[in-house]
């Protein structure tokens, strides 16, 4: 019985072959879809889920009161913090330390070849004990006994030592040798410790001068994470915890707290932070929208095949005459669905791998889908049931219950309440259309809006170039001096570069920032704002093209070495005595006078609100180069900056970046959510359009007589194009209505996130709605114009 379902499912969709199509695309488009977005927030949700002792591990969070009016949260805490709770707290059973080396890096060396080493970290040997791993080669004893030892990824063996074995193999790491003593399986692109080089803290604290920086109990520098024994009371330890830091610091401004490991990925209120972050709220919007989009696509199915039940009625009913129970049809209706639903996994499947490429690029993860992955198959296991469910029940339902004889007595078998689901179905799916195509028009505006309003300094043709602190620590300052004063005159010297300057911080994004190293003359003793620094030297102003509103910039007179700016902001939240051009200021302990006010600019994202800026001089030294490179001579000028840092620099390896690059880089998440938030939208119009399409065909296949009649008497075109388009077009009317103003709303959150904004004017909206409408008249329209183009005679032959 059940394999004749199956054959008589086959016949039924072989014989409808046009509508099988609109079906068996639509689902194919709305699964892969699906499909690809589940496969992403699955990936976002599960983030540092693999580690087996995940519930009882914990990060420590430092929340510093640094005024009344504001207060820091680190993700950083002291070097001694982890030792003293682990001997004083007896619920913890190990704690482990990490220092990423985000910043720079150290400079291996392997053989004659040089590293700049960005994904590396320190790390205790208990590390391996709380975290998991899967050791390819070597040993964690083997690392944990030599305190100068790594261990690397696979990837990063393969990199460093190709096809060579890579045990016991020398890294020389700035001026100390390292030990390969283990491989270790690449990290999961789902896990928050994305380290591929793992280094022994024991040999970074044998260093003397390291070691006694770290033991004050203000040096927030190690991110410490702590396993509690099972059944441990986490607010016990916390209360533990906050009683060990107040007793070691000199004030109370610092209160501790335990951040769960599932919970850090999607951490957004610390002030900085090394490790990757998510977004929660986007998480679970592209999570409903994957859910809306399969709805989409299950839509057309029961839009086309309740509105093909009338033709169904006499074989439902010759059916229930014969002996077949309610029960049966069910069942066979609800085959039929599963049959296309699986055609449309197959189809998907292949989509699946044909795309997954290109949604690797986009998203920037590499998801790697063999055809047995487990992931995938649950992914599609869920989606296949919930289509089937979906596209069978209600279709199912309504031809099981036909009454064999109102359908032979002539009766409509189809209630009024049928055709209000399929025309609320049908306000759904271009609703939701309308809704992402007003999203895909606000976020791209407000992207355009970053680009093209002027920050108030330009970065063009601009190559960032960071030089190691370890390359002149050792210097003398007057040796400095000259050392970046040589550096500078030779770079410029170079018919390919414009202009050079060196400073502390990318003027695209200032990080550094403090509280409570300012003081000025009227300064309210407990007013400590955050102030974001800058160093900078004589020539940093005219290369960004910096506005100054008084005053005059370095240089420009002598005696300008303990010389301040201040931003507008700055000069306006101090409050300072006018003229301010003149007064005194001391930056931590070293005093001097501004000399002039800085016009305001965007030295972070226009996701955050200007604050006061103080800039420092900065005669030649500096953290980085930047290098104003000619128009047209980018390849020569870097050739030329790579021969002179190697002049220089020559145990130091050559990068480099453009300011303009990094510039973009601040708005990557959004640029990819507008990208996503665009493929799916053309996605879900595609689909919706495609049902119209269906049932548009078939209204004007059920009224082909009646075109006729009115064709014979005089009916025009366009009158005809009317009859039939009107309560089509009302709908997707009615779609607009309800979909622009929810559209207004969410959009209208979404922008809260950026200080700095567009405002959501009316046309966006007219847009998006035309836009959609014009969708619709084009696709209802084909239908229409071919049914009232048709010749009359063949309709009435049969009259």
């Amino acid at each position: 019985m059940r394999l004749n379902y199956f054959r008589t499912s086959w016949r039924k969709l072989w014989k409808n072959r046009a509508t099988t199509f609109i079906n068996l695309f639509g689902l194919s488009i709305g699964i892969t879809a699906s499909a690809f977005i589940f496969l992403w927030v699955q990936n976002e949700i599960s983030f540092n889920g693999y580690h087996p002792e995940k519930k009882n591990i914990y990060r420590i969070t430092n929340t510093l009161q640094v005024n009344s009016n504001e207060a820091w949260k680190w993700e950083n805490s002291p070097m001694l913090f982890a030792e003293t709770a682990e001997k004083e707290i007896p619920q913890i059973q190990l704690t482990a330390r990490v220092i990423i080396n985000s910043w720079g890096g150290p400079v291996f060396k392997i053989g004659n070849r040089l590293f700049a080493e960005k994904t590396g970290a320190y790390v205790d040997k208990s590390w391996f004990n709380i975290f998991h791993y899967d050791f390819v080669s070597g040993s964690l004893d083997a690392f944990n006994n030599d305190p100068f030892s790594i261990v690397l990824t696979e990837s990063k063996a393969e990199k460093y030592f190709g096809t060579d074995d890579p045990l016991e193999k020398i890294i020389r790491v700035d001026t100390i040798n390292y030990t390969v003593k283990a491989v270790i399986r690449d990290n999961p692109i789902h896990s928050s410790f994305q380290f591929d080089v793992l280094m022994n803290m024991d040999g970074r604290l044998l260093n003397p001068d390291t070691y006694r920086d770290g033991t004050s109990w203000g040096n927030f520098g190690y991110i410490t994470f702590l396993k509690l024994h099972n059944g441990a009371n986490s607010k016990r330890v916390e209360k533990e915890l906050n009683d060990i830091i107040r007793k070691r610091r000199s004030n109370d401004n610092c209160k501790v707290s335990l951040k769960p490991l599932a919970e850090i990925y999607f951490e957004n209120d610390l002030q900085s932070s090394d490790l990757p972050h998510g977004n929660r709220q986007t998480t679970y919007i592209f999570g409903l929208l994957g859910f809306l989009l399969l709805v989409i696509g299950c839509i057309n199915y029961v839009n086309l095949t309740t509105a093909h039940a009338s033709l169904r009625a006499n074989e439902v009913s010759v059916r229930k005459i014969v002996g077949a129970s309610k029960g049966n049809l069910f069942a066979q209706f609800i085959t039929e669905s599963m049959v296309i639903s699986l055609l449309s996994l197959v189809v998907s499947l292949f989509l699946i791998q044909l795309l997954l490429p290109g949604f690797n690029a986009l998203t920037e993860k590499q998801f790697d889908l063999p055809i047995l992955s487990p992931v995938l198959w649950a992914i599609l296991a869920i989606i296949l049931l919930f289509a089937s469910l979906l596209n069978g029940i209600y279709p199912a339902i309504l031809l099981s219950s036909f009454e064999p004889l109102k359908v032979f007595r002539g009766r409509s078998v189809l209630k009024l309440q049928d055709g209000f689901v399929r025309k609320g179905l049908v306000v759904f799916q271009f609703t939701l259309s309308v809704m992402l195509l007003v999203a895909t028009m606000v976020i791209f505006r407000q992207m355009q809006f970053v680009r093209t309003t002027n920050p108030g300094y330009s970065v063009a043709q601009v190559m960032s170039v960071q030089v190691p602190f370890q390359s002149y620590r050792t210097l003398t300052s007057q040796a400095r001096l000259d050392f970046f004063a040589k550096l500078k005159s030779e770079l410029k010297a170079q018919n390919s570069i414009y202009d050079v300057c060196t400073g502390s911080s990318e003027i695209v994004n200032i990080d550094g920032s403090s509280s409570g190293n300012a003081d000025w003359d009227g300064r309210d003793s407990n007013f400590n704002p955050t102030i974001a620094k800058l160093s900078a030297d004589d020539d940093f102003q005219r290369m960004f093209g910096l506005q100054l509103v008084s005053g005059s910039w370095f240089g420009a007179v002598s005696g300008e070495e303990h010389g301040y700016l201040l931003n507008e902001t700055a000069a306006r939240v101090f409050n300072m005595k006018l003229p301010i051009t003149g007064q005194r200021f001391i930056w931590g302990g070293d005093t001097g006078k501004v000399i002039g006010v800085l016009k305001d600019f965007h030295y972070k994202s226009m996701h955050d609100r200007i604050g006061p800026m103080v800039v420092s001089n900065n005669k030649g030294g500096g953290s980085y180069l930047f290098i104003k490179t000619i128009p047209g001579n980018i390849p020569k000028a870097i050739k030329a900056v790579e021969s002179i840092w190697n002049k220089y620099l020559p145990g130091q390896p050559f990068s480099y970046t453009f300011l303009d690059d990094n510039f973009n880089s601040m708005y990557k998440a959004e640029v990819k959510a507008g990208n996503l938030v665009l493929i799916f939208s053309v996605i879900a119009v595609l689909i919706s359009a495609l049902g119209l399409f269906g049932l548009t065909a078939f209204s004007a296949g059920q009224r082909i007589k009646e075109i006729g009649i009115r064709k014979v008497l005089g009916a025009s075109v366009f009158s005809l194009w009317r009859l039939l388009s009107k309560e089509f077009l009302f709908l997707v009317f009615v779609s607009c209505s309800i979909g622009i103003p929810v559209a207004y709303y969410f959009m209208q959150q979404w922008l809260q996130n950026f200080e700095y904004r567009i405002r959501l004017v009316w046309w966006i909206f007219i847009a998006a709605g035309s836009g959609a409408m014009a969708i619709k008249i084009l696709t209802v329209s084909f239908q229409t114009i071919k049914a009232a183009w048709a010749n009359p005679v063949k309709s009435l032959r049969s009259e």
